[in-house]
């Protein structure tokens, strides 16, 4: 009895066209380019992680630190080269936001753009 179940579900997922899934986190070419930058300068550290604390009015900030692996939680995310993770309580902050670099005269910094929330957020220079 479970052998013909166990092929009645299969057939149905089979016939299912799989659609694919926006990243969690896209990173502009000028990030890229520094997260590269940080990551030669430290060869120990598997790339970075991303996540979310308690702070101020609207009540979150992000925050990125180094780190050597992933976590059971962490969502994984690759682009050009660059491995970066996304803290668990975070990943759903971070869906659909687009992390940057800018530099100025006065500063240089991570910003995080995000389509679904109004305000955009600012990791200042690491």
């Amino acid at each position: 009895m479970s052998a013909s179940l166990v092929r009645a579900t299969v057939g149905a997922v089979s016939k299912r066209k799989l659609q694919p899934t926006p990243a969690a986190l896209t990173l502009t070419s000028s990030a890229i380019n520094k997260i590269k930058q940080l990551l030669k300068d430290k060869p120990e550290q598997g790339g970075l992680k991303a996540g979310v604390r308690t702070r101020g009015h609207n009540g979150l900030s992000y925050t990125l630190e180094y780190t050597k692996t992933k976590g059971d939680s962490d969502e994984e995310v690759v682009q050009d080269g660059v491995r970066g993770f996304i803290k668990k309580k975070a990943q759903l902050t971070l869906l659909g936001t687009e992390m940057d670099y800018v530099e100025d005269k006065l500063s240089s910094e991570f910003v995080f753009n995000n389509k679904h929330q109004r305000n955009v957020w600012l990791w200042k220079k690491f």
